[in-house]
């Protein structure tokens, strides 16, 4: 459990193994930026590197993987197998690539930029003119409402509630495409494409707890997002009303329909 109050470090060993969602998000954003052979990439955001590695097998241009977490790089580079891949931990503000890549390529990375109208002024500087940038990321505030009904039990037990008050979310969510095309606009990029989807698949209590872990956990759980002190005692049972709550969720068959929000965009330098 300590673990997930350091966040995603806590979390980087059984990332790649438990990110369903974000992988299988990130297909359409790959096609969305139709990657060619001689573009250099850079995945922003790149957790262990398992799209980092399926990048490489797209250009033989430059590929470089960054991600603000230690433990997630070090999972990456312990399982690059010898690829040319360049790992860096840097976060999205500090990034200062100048005129370095074609792709910039961020899934599920977004929605945790801490200053994103800065991130993406550095985003544009290390982009080639002409080059493009594609995001994935959750979006709206009801993000994944299956999500946000385990949370409101959290809020409600009495177990969990006191602590819970003091929780100030870290992420980034906006209601509409035009909001998160204005933005790009502001930092000088041209959005030829923002679309929020909703998506749906149905899977059990359990993978729905474990999809929860490998992300929104690492928010939920993490000290440096609170006004109170966390305890293994809250931590035990807000993990104890979140699976109770998808358990509740399910239907006749025993099967969630996982809702996400997510944004899709591309823009151009």
């Amino acid at each position: 459990m300590r673990g997930v109050r350091m966040g995603f470090n806590g979390i980087a060993s059984r990332y790649e193994r438990d990110s369903l969602i974000q992988k299988s998000a990130a297909d359409k954003l790959i096609s969305l930026l139709d990657i060619r052979r001689d573009d250099a990439v850079l995945d922003l955001g790149c957790g262990t590197g398992s799209l980092t590695r399926k990048l490489r097998a797209l250009t033989d241009g430059k590929v470089m993987g960054m991600d603000p977490s230690e433990g997630m790089i070090h999972e990456a580079e312990s399982n690059r197998g010898g690829l040319d891949i360049i790992f860096k931990v840097e976060t999205a503000e500090r990034l200062a690539h100048d005129d370095s890549f074609t792709v910039i390529f961020c899934n599920s990375a977004f929605q945790w930029f801490r200053d994103p109208l800065n991130a993406l002024k550095n985003c544009y500087r290390a982009l080639h003119r002409g080059g493009r940038m594609g995001v994935q990321a959750p979006a709206k505030k009801e993000y994944c409402p299956n999500f946000l009904e385990a949370i409101d039990a959290v809020a409600g037990d009495p177990r969990t509630a006191t602590i819970f008050a003091g929780f100030r979310p870290p992420w980034l969510f906006l209601d509409a495409a035009e909001e998160y095309a204005s933005l790009f606009k502001q930092a000088g990029f041209i959005v030829p494409f923002a679309k929020i989807e909703t998506v749906s698949t149905l899977h059990s209590p359990g993978e729905v707890m474990t999809i929860f872990e490998s992300g929104a956990a690492a928010g939920y759980l993490n000290q440096e997002y609170y006004s109170t002190k966390l305890d293994e005692a809250y931590e035990r049972a807000f993990r104890e009303i979140v699976r109770e709550s998808f358990h509740n969720q399910a239907n006749a068959q025993g099967k969630v329909e996982l809702v996400f929000n997510r944004i899709y965009l591309v823009a151009v330098k």
